[in-house]
């Protein structure tokens, strides 16, 4: 893959995929210094695609609904298979996400977990 810079969700897909490849690289080796760049890249993309917002105005629930949504995951094939059962109480904030659930969904994923580990909105829970 020759590297340029990150432009569509595609070009991101194919760059994770190169990343994983190189993952655990030697530093300061020609394949090193490749997955350093390719990293920076994405994260670069990544930050631009969703940006965080640190404010109280999101929570877990809003991250997993992006997710679903942009990477067309369907709710059947969640990484955990209490979390499969339960989406919906899940989704609607009727039940939260345990510890075992927000490592999966974040490995399978790829989301970072501090972003999973928030508590949801109280008005959420009606």
């Amino acid at each position: 893959m020759e590297i340029r810079p990150i432009r569509t969700d595609k070009d991101h897909r194919v760059a994770l995929a190169e990343i994983e490849a190189c993952w655990g690289a030697a530093e300061g080796t020609e394949e090193g210094d490749r997955l350093d760049v390719l990293l920076a890249l994405a994260e670069v993309y990544e930050t631009k695609r969703w940006p965080m917002r640190t404010d109280e105005s999101f929570d877990p629930i809003d991250v997993l609904g992006h997710a679903i949504e942009d990477l067309g995951i369907r709710r059947p094939s969640w990484p955990n298979s209490s979390a499969r059962s339960r989406t919906s109480e899940i989704l609607s904030c009727r039940r939260v996400l345990t510890v075992g659930m927000i490592h999966k969904i974040s490995e399978a994923w790829k989301i970072p977990a501090e972003l999973l580990v928030r508590p949801c909105r109280i008005e959420r829970v009606a």
